[in-house]
């Protein structure tokens, strides 16, 4: 799946396109912190584009407001970086220039990724914005079935009651696209509280991989008969763990 048919994915109405090219000195501008983060937007970066605004008037979904935010527009951009350029620190660097949530395309060597993160205003400035809380980028795989996500993408299918529940709903979409890495098969979540439930059970399903991982490791290279009995058990409980994180993944009562 490309930029483009994402782009149409999202069924976006005409009057919120821009298509407007973005200068990567307004990014080295905004978003740069170090000299290190110019040099890497003007060796890496390719083009940058902005490529619809989602404002209430155009979409009709009202504009939100608490304590933290203020979210009166959502920005769709497009990021393609040149060969050999890793998207990591670029595509949090533009999450952070922009004063709006984005929906970010990116378009590396490695395939196209798509990356969200809510904002909050600055706590000593409140003209600025800084990012609120992890942010998620995932990228597409390519041999998978990917017309149930494409389908869960579109605008109309996401939350209409404010432009922060919209967010929030790709943010959701696009997490159980990462969540479908781990079960095989892509599936929504059916509720807001579902769809935190799996994003907790995706956290506790990677540490306890990882830790396996290292007990495997641990597992080989001992050579006591009774540490070996002990993390072999222990290997053991955390497979039953992990089948258990996955049934709750799928959505599954465990």
């Amino acid at each position: 799946m490309t930029v483009d048919d994402l782009i149409q994915a999202l069924g976006l109405p005409e009057s919120t396109r821009l298509n407007q090219r973005v200068p990567k000195k307004l990014l080295a501008e905004h978003g740069a912190a170090t000299a290190a983060d110019k040099r890497q937007i003007q060796d890496g970066v390719d083009e940058i584009v902005w490529l619809a605004a989602l404002k209430p008037h155009l979409i009709g979904v009202p504009a939100f407001e608490d304590g933290q935010r203020q979210y009166v527009e959502l920005a769709v951009l497009s990021l393609a970086l040149k060969a050999g350029t890793k998207p990591g620190r670029l595509v949090e660097l533009l999450h952070r220039a922009v004063p709006y949530p984005v929906l970010l395309f990116t378009a590396a060597d490695a395939g196209v990724a798509i990356s969200l993160a809510h904002l909050r205003t600055a706590q000593n400035e409140a003209d600025k914005t800084v990012l609120d809380g992890d942010l998620l980028n995932v990228s597409l795989p390519g041999d998978a079935d990917l017309q149930p996500f494409r389908t869960a993408l579109a605008l109309a299918r996401q939350p209409q009651a404010d432009l922060y529940a919209l967010y929030q709903g790709w943010l959701d979409t696009i997490d159980a696209l990462d969540i479908a890495r781990e079960t095989g098969a892509y599936q929504p979540s059916l509720t807001r509280a579902q769809a935190a439930e799996r994003h907790q059970a995706l956290q506790q399903c990677r540490e306890l991989q990882a830790k396996l991982q290292q007990l495997r490791a641990q597992a080989e290279k001992e050579r006591q008969l009774a540490r070996q009995v002990a993390l072999n058990q222990e290997l053991r409980a955390g497979q039953v763990a992990l089948q258990q994180l996955q049934q709750r993944l799928k959505g599954v009562p465990t």
